[in-house]
């Protein structure tokens, strides 16, 4: 019998699915110094404008502003530093690969806790134009008056 696997939640990118169509998802682990994961269980994450780029064989998250931890001392992180992101070389290939070939941005989704070690989930999105946008809002606003009747 399969256990559920828990899944806390940090930090999602609301953002994303408004500005970017996603094509598909993939899971990373991320390299954090301790006093920033003590500030993700309380929390103080934003993902608003960050994404992720590989560069020389290995990927980053970019502009992930984790706040300073409340309790932390002169050893205190800098909250929008660079973040390297743990993948498989094949899977960082691909990533590459398909990020020069058709032009898809690596956006980070969410940051959540998975057995006890925080993961990100990058999406390879396509960046939606204006007309796109107001499309989705229209859509949405349709789907809304339908549920109220």
């Amino acid at each position: 019998m399969a256990e559920k696997e828990e899944v806390q939640v940090l930090a999602t990118n609301r953002q994303a699915f408004h500005n970017y169509f996603v094509e598909d998802r993939v899971e990373a682990g991320i390299v954090l110094l301790g006093t920033e994961v003590k500030s993700l269980r309380q929390g103080r994450a934003n993902l608003k404008d960050s994404y992720a780029m590989v560069r020389q064989g290995e990927v980053w998250l970019l502009n992930c502003h984790i706040s300073p931890y409340s309790h932390g001392n002169l050893n205190n992180h800098d909250p929008l530093r660079e973040r390297k992101l743990l993948l498989h070389r094949e899977e960082i290939r691909r990533l590459d690969r398909k990020r020069k070939l058709s032009g898809i941005t690596l956006v980070p989704l969410r940051l959540y806790v998975r057995k006890g070690k925080v993961k990100v989930e990058l999406g390879m999105a396509r960046g939606k134009k204006l007309y796109d946008k107001r499309e989705a809002i229209k859509q949405r606003d349709l789907d809304r008056e339908s549920r109220r009747e």
